[in-house]
């Protein structure tokens, strides 16, 4: 498998294919400061027999994003009843004095209002449910859903169902660093996570938490941000995750 070197940045490659293993590629350092060099010993894959999984790591730098902003509430004023005045009877007509000349009333510009992003449905959001249950248990603060990491990771799996392959790289030579910035998405660092065959959220999170590379991705503490795409049909799902954080 083709190995991409990222400037200024640590790549590791871990993959791993039901009834085969895991192998480790890398060129940098860690966080416990130790550096892979070469092809691991391989690891026997434990995911449940007649699924796929496949996951991949990297990191590089990226043009920066601008930072999104939090809805502020505006306080809406209570109404209050003006008191009723007894009516006198009406004075003589005189000569009316001439009226004040009009003023224009103010004008208030509404409050600025800001976009929420999209909540996740459905498989999406237990599978970011999920991510965030195993990250809170190993101390890693929790990923946000990101609606372009959404979009690069249901191509993705779109992609490997219409051109039946299972790979992170595509057919075309595109990888997850190229996949995700077509979306759109500014990253410093970025994770994949694939898999094939799991039928719920719940199988497919079970079958990446007993694989030690995909773990890892899930339990990276450094991702801020997720990313999930699933495929039904024939043949699937296609699952893939993609982790990312931004500069």
């Amino acid at each position: 498998r083709r190995v991409r070197r990222r400037t200024a940045a640590a790549a590791v490659v871990a993959a791993c294919v039901a009834g085969g293993g895991i192998w480790y590629f890398g060129g940098g350092s860690d966080e416990d400061g130790t550096t892979a060099r070469g092809p691991a010993t391989p690891v026997t894959d434990l995911a449940a027999p007649g699924t796929q999984l496949d996951g991949t790591p990297a990191a590089s730098p990226s043009p920066s994003p601008s930072a999104s902003q939090s809805p502020s509430a505006s306080p809406s004023a209570s109404p209050s009843k003006s008191p009723s005045t007894a009516k006198s009877p009406a004075a003589p007509r005189s000569k009316t004095p001439s009226a004040p000349a009009h003023q224009p009333r103010p004008t208030h510009s509404a409050p600025a209002t800001h976009t929420q992003p999209p909540v996740p449905q459905g498989d999406v959001a237990q599978v970011l449910a999920l991510v965030n249950q195993e990250r809170a248990k190993a101390g890693c603060g929790a990923v946000t859903g990101d609606s372009q990491l959404d979009t690069a990771a249901r191509a993705h799996s779109d992609d490997m169902a219409a051109r039946d392959f299972f790979d992170h790289t595509n057919p075309d030579g595109k990888d997850p660093g190229d996949r995700i910035t077509a979306a759109g998405y500014r990253w410093s660092t970025y994770g994949e996570n694939i898999a094939r065959g799991q039928q719920t959220p719940a199988s497919v999170m079970d079958s990446w938490m007993h694989s030690p590379g995909h773990r890892a991705n899930i339990l990276n503490c450094s991702f801020k941000n997720l990313g999930v795409g699933v495929h039904d049909g024939p043949g699937g799902p296609w699952w893939t995750q993609d982790f990312g954080t931004k500069l």
